[in-house]
């Protein structure tokens, strides 16, 4: 018997191994059969290039868990080892026999698993001891058994081995006993195994038999060796690629379409990507794509590999080329991987415009679906956002769809305003804003749907990218003053009655938690309504897009600011001027001449005091003066408002305008309804 010590550098290897190089414990099953897998691809290898010329035989890596014992067991029937070999690659700590071979077979050994030496060492995160029981294909190799505790120390002697391969030996410590169960170990093999070129076997197929499933004598193979993403897009159908979706995202409804990556210069990289349902629910779920190398799962965390948008897609990407940690469980960011990721962002890129070419009727009944990812692409990566132009589209209100040129052409004449830029109106709620889209194209105007979560910020990005264009929504503005196209025309009213409608007007409005409204005059013609309500589309758009970005939470605790429009050039608003005007002249006129002659007076006493600071007599002269122009001012407003309650027509103005916007609500809406019914009675 040999023993000796392992060749590290430090007897602190194995906490080390145990605790800290590898980022989740059953990780170790993934290493131990992808060396496994490594050992049979070998031979297969070695019997192609005519240097192994025996029979191959049932060429596969078996699991088997032994409760009783304590045993998990992975076996293979590759190359085997000899003790020169044990002692060179296992004895002497990452030196990894894969790298050695690939660099004498580099050209037909791409299928070879291990990097970096280390795997079988993660067998002592779970095994207080650990077994080697191995046969070389060489001839006249003897088998051997290399047994380790944990510690630096080992035992090496011949074994009783008669068939080739090899039998790694775990026996489970009492912190680990749950990978002796059956299914955590079938879970684990499904997880990290299910797609390995070499057969996987563990345990036997079960069938139901006398009320509960009983073992078969057939053998259960956990992969398969040829998954989709490894052939040729020429040999697979479109069902081929639902199926094999539905097998990685069981449940989920159908991919809208997909993108199959084959490329193998300037480097490696196959798979195949999947566009699912997506709509609103817009979330970015990081472990939706899976990564692997050689057909080896490695991690479902796939950030820098892939760019942040496209964590929107689902499916597979595999490459011996992205450079991962010796537990293959996080990418380590350098020039590989940025050019993996530029050739995936242009793949995409470029099937979406082909889609959109080839069949573009289809892609406008999908882009509801897709169009959260395309957006979020292009807000979040230039390349994309550049070759995304071509083919993102913009849905109008009737369910028409444009690309970019093409709505820049349709509404260029009509909707272009005094200084030349074009006005894209848009809204975001049909049902809310019905009466604003409705007069909208009441003046042959085109109204945008941009309901999507990021439209906000979208409709920022598209008014950078394109020249001279400015989006307002439907809502914002008077149907009018949306496309100015000439000075907005001024609300022609005395002193007298602008005070008098501001106060008839304001003394009306219901209280609206979180919302303030502003009362404003405009002649906006007879044929417009008589009353609108709108909201400022700066103040709007920074409260929409601070509602998804935590740093501007200042906007988001700002009221609602809206705007309520009296259209003094309709009928019934010039009725209230008129009859505001003769009910209360007499009465107001007084108390606004003392308002105006006190401040006046306070005008008069500031101009020749300038800079100076009031002495007593005149800062008494200064309050008293204040103190009239307040008194007389409460006196108007009371005497106003007094009125303004017995105007039902006022406050059915206020409150259509109101409910058109979905603000009128509660009490105030019960109110509305009552004297809707009054009013209805009184005719």
């Amino acid at each position: 018997m040999q023993t000796g010590k392992i060749g590290v550098t430090t007897e602190n290897i194995f906490p080390v191994i145990k605790k800290f190089l590898y980022s989740d414990h059953e990780i170790f099953l993934r290493e131990l059969v992808s060396n496994a897998v490594d050992a049979t691809q070998k031979i297969r290898t070695l019997s192609s290039f005519g240097e192994f010329k025996g029979e191959l035989g049932t060429l596969d890596v078996r699991v088997k868990v032994d409760p009783e014992a304590g045993t998990l067991t992975v076996s293979d029937h590759g190359i085997g080892m000899t003790a020169e070999d044990i002692d060179k690659y296992i004895n002497q700590i990452a030196f990894s026999g894969a790298e050695e071979f690939l660099n004498k077979y580099k050209d037909s050994a791409n299928a070879i698993i291990g990097h970096f030496g280390l795997g079988f060492y993660s067998a002592f995160m779970v095994a207080k001891k650990v077994e080697i029981i191995s046969l070389s294909y060489k001839e006249g190799a003897k088998a051997v058994r290399w047994s380790c505790d944990g510690s630096p120390e080992y035992s090496m002697e011949e074994a009783d081995k008669q068939s080739r391969g090899t039998d790694i030996v775990l026996y489970i410590d009492d912190d680990n006993k749950e990978f002796l169960q059956q299914s955590r170990i079938e879970s684990m093999l499904k997880k990290y195994c299910r797609f390995l070129p070499v057969p996987v076997i563990c345990g036997k197929e079960q069938e139901w038999k006398d009320g509960k499933y009983v073992d078969t004598d057939r053998d259960k193979v956990i992969n398969a060796t040829e998954p989709s993403w490894m052939k040729k897009p020429s040999e697979l159908k479109d069902q081929d690629y639902i199926d094999f979706y539905h097998e990685l995202y069981p449940g989920q409804e159908d991919p809208l379409f997909w993108i199959h990556l084959n490329v193998d210069y300037p480097f490696t990289l196959t798979g195949i990507l999947f566009f699912p349902k997506i709509k609103n629910n817009f979330e970015i779920n990081k472990n939706r794509i899976q990564l692997y190398c050689n057909q080896v799962y490695v991690t479902d965390s796939v950030e820098g590999v892939v760019p942040e948008f496209m964590m929107l897609l689902q499916g597979v990407i595999d490459s011996p080329d992205i450079p991962l940690n010796v537990s293959r469980s996080y990418l380590q960011s350098d020039s590989a991987v940025r050019k993996i990721s530029g050739y995936i962002t242009k793949k995409v890129s470029s099937r979406l415009e082909e889609i959109f070419k080839a069949d573009r009727a289809d892609f406008e009944k999908k882009w509801d679906d897709i169009r959260i990812f395309i957006e979020y692409g292009m807000l979040t990566d230039s390349k994309f956002a550049d070759a995304a132009m071509k083919f993102v589209l913009l849905k109008d209100t009737e369910d028409h769809y444009y690309t970019l040129d093409e709505y820049k052409t349709l509404v260029e004449a009509a909707q272009t305003d005094k200084d030349q830029n074009i006005i894209y109106l848009y809204s975001t709620d049909t049902a809310a804003q019905y009466a604003y889209i409705n007069a909208a194209k009441e003046k042959g105007y085109n109204v945008l749907l941009m309901d999507g979560q990021l439209d906000s910020h979208f409709i920022g990005f598209l008014e950078q990218k394109l020249e001279k264009t400015q989006f307002v929504r439907v809502d914002s503005d008077a149907t009018e003053n949306l496309i100015r196209h000439s000075d907005r025309e001024s609300a022609d009213l005395t002193a007298l009655q602008r005070n008098l409608l501001t106060t008839i007007f304001q003394s009306r409005l219901p209280e609206i938690k979180g919302a303030n409204l502003l009362v404003n005059f405009e002649s906006l013609g007879e044929n417009a309504l008589p009353v609108i309500i709108t909201q400022n589309e700066y103040m709007r758009r920074m409260k929409d897009m601070a509602a998804m970005q935590p740093g501007m939470n200042f906007y988001g605790e700002l009221p609602d600011s809206y705007n309520l429009i009296v259209n003094v050039s309709h009928p019934l608003v010039k009725k209230v001027i008129t009859e505001a005007e003769t009910d209360l002249k007499a009465e107001v006129e007084p108390m606004a001449a003392s308002v105006d002659e006190a401040n006046s007076k306070i005008d008069e006493i500031n101009k020749q005091l300038g800079d100076k600071k009031p002495d007593a007599e005149q800062d008494a002269q200064l309050t008293t003066l204040r103190n009239q122009a307040e008194e007389s001012r409460k006196q108007q407003t009371e005497v106003i408002s007094k009125y303004a309650a017995t105007r039902n027509d006022v406050g059915q103005l206020v409150d259509l305008a109101l409910l058109g916007n979905g603000l009128l609500k509660g009490e105030p809406l019960s109110r509305f309804i009552r004297r809707s019914v009054e009013i209805m009675e009184s005719k």
